[in-house]
């Protein structure tokens, strides 16, 4: 094995740089049996941090740290040496955390470990880099993003709806117009006012020892000095009722999401109370929660149906909650995945009955006994490596949690009463306030059926039994009370222009 460490390679590092990051700023997870080491580099900036006019710098800052070259190699250079090391690096930029991560074995951390300082300290932020990673962005939104994943434009159009007027109320990802703007001064100057040693919290894992810990601090303390301000908490006020944005899009099917703000984040008892709540509605790709089974188990409408109560980027790929996207600001939210367009209206009056009988009504104690089980047991799945274990820890470190929020997630779900849920829900969940996204064809004629509230029955090639066609009649009449001023139709060509 090589030889990592060593005093004098730490006492050069000390004396080369400025102050090192404070040790309260380290989060450390030791495993002595294990083979490598995860890092992880959180850096309190992120979209909500996008100067107006620039948005999408924040997410092009982090790609220039770990998509582009440095001030030693070039970025095909990096890729060639990081190859015969089998490791590599990458950033997750959110909207409040930008996380620069990577893992490698230990015998190959030092020469690992040159290459992702060099990264994050020197970066070369060259012209050629910021062309083809702006350009690689722009194609997301103007190709992909419009054109080749309905789901995700109706949750990210979701979002800019709900905070609009906020920090968070833009695509992190930028505007085309935004991102065209942005320069490499613009870059250099962002990385040098967020990108500081008062900025960062140290995230490091797995079979490392306390001299590379020190180590890190010091050399990170080549960052510049300085504690940028914090963006203030999204507060986002909605107009009361049901609004409504289509989004024209020649499409065979028909995307849905709605949602609406919550007062409450990870944390406070009665968060994970209205997890339960959530889980038993529509925990993500669980084939036996609530939607999944009256939407798509029952009726067949689609291929799956779920509810969130914290964001989940990148939901599509992802099968489980994800760590290092937290934000002071949640909203629940309800995901139909495409429908037939022949059954839209119908699986949007399905979903939102739903969610109002819940509100209403709470838990039946059998869901509640059978989903607190389940999270009991499941919340074991969300953390079973070290790079992941030492992820949730650094979000416990954002929320204030003390201990860890896993582990209390799994305490909890032995005590949480029933009657807990049902208070969390109905606090959170009675909200007279509902944005909805519809990412469909033909809208004008959508827009006219919710408007004139008229009923949207429902045929099937095969028959269903005699409950399922009764409450079909409840479903296709259930109310959603839309004038025409609560519909909006945009094209699909005209969003995330500027």
């Amino acid at each position: 094995m090589r030889r990592v460490l060593g005093v004098a390679s730490l006492l050069v590092s000390t004396l080369a740089w400025g102050a090192p990051v404070p040790a309260d700023d380290v989060v450390e997870l030791s495993v002595a049996n294990d083979p490598t080491v995860s890092f992880r580099l959180w850096f309190k900036v992120g979209s909500q941090d996008d100067p107006p006019g620039k948005e999408g710098l924040a997410w092009l800052t982090a790609a220039m740290l770990t998509e582009a070259s440095t001030q030693k190699n070039s970025y095909e250079r990096i890729v060639d040496k990081l190859f015969p090391l089998a490791a590599s690096y990458d950033s997750t930029a959110g909207v409040e955390m930008t996380v620069i991560h990577g893992r490698v074995h230990k015998d190959n951390l030092d020469e690992y470990y040159r290459l992702l300082l060099d990264a994050v300290v020197r970066p070369a932020f060259k012209a050629e880099d910021l062309e083809r990673l702006r350009a690689e962005r722009l194609s997301f939104i103007e190709n992909t993003l419009r054109y080749a994943s309905d789901e995700e434009l109706g949750k990210a159009v979701l979002y800019d709806k709900i905070y609009a007027g906020t920090p968070y109320g833009h695509l992190g990802m930028g505007t085309v117009k935004a991102l065209k703007s942005i320069t490499v001064d613009d870059v250099r100057k962002f990385h040098r006012e967020h990108y500081t040693r008062d900025n960062v919290v140290i995230g490091i894992g797995g079979g490392h020892d306390a001299k590379l810990v020190s180590r890190l601090r010091a050399d990170l303390g080549a960052l510049p000095a300085g504690t940028p301000p914090v963006a203030p908490k999204p507060a986002p006020r909605l107009p009361p009722g049901i609004k409504v944005t289509l989004v024209e899009k020649d499409s065979a099917s028909t995307a849905i999401s709605a949602g609406f703000p919550i007062d409450v984040v990870r944390g406070p008892r009665e968060w994970y109370a209205l997890a339960i709540a959530n889980s038993w509605l529509g925990e993500h790709r669980n084939s036996s929660s609530h939607l999944y089974q009256v939407i798509r188990e029952i009726r067949g409408l689609n291929y799956g149906d779920y509810s969130y109560i914290e964001h989940l980027p990148n939901a599509g790929r992802a099968g489980r909650s994800q760590p290092n996207a937290p934000r002071r600001s949640q909203i629940f939210e309800v995901w139909i995945r495409p429908v037939p367009n022949a059954t839209r209206l119908f699986a949007l009056r399905a979903a939102l009955r739903e969610v109002a009988n819940l509100a209403r009504n709470g838990m039946d104690l059998e869901g509640f006994e059978r989903t607190r089980s389940f999270l009991r047991k499941y919340v074991l799945q969300y953390a079973t490596t070290t790079m992941e274990r030492l992820a949730w820890a650094l979000d416990d470190r954002f929320y204030g949690i003390e201990g860890s929020h896993l582990e209390r997630f799994r305490t909890l779900m032995g005590e949480i009463s029933k009657d807990e849920v049902d208070a969390a829900v109905k606090k959170h969940l009675r909200s007279p306030s509902m944005r909805v996204v519809i990412v469909t064809k033909d809208a004008a004629a959508l827009r006219e059926a919710l408007i004139s509230g008229a009923a949207s029955p429902i045929s099937y090639e095969s028959p269903k039994p005699p409950a399922v066609m009764a409450e079909d009649k409840e479903i296709a009449s259930f109310p959603l009370k839309i004038s025409a001023s609560d519909v909006e139709v945009v094209k699909v060509e005209e969003l995330f222009q500027e």
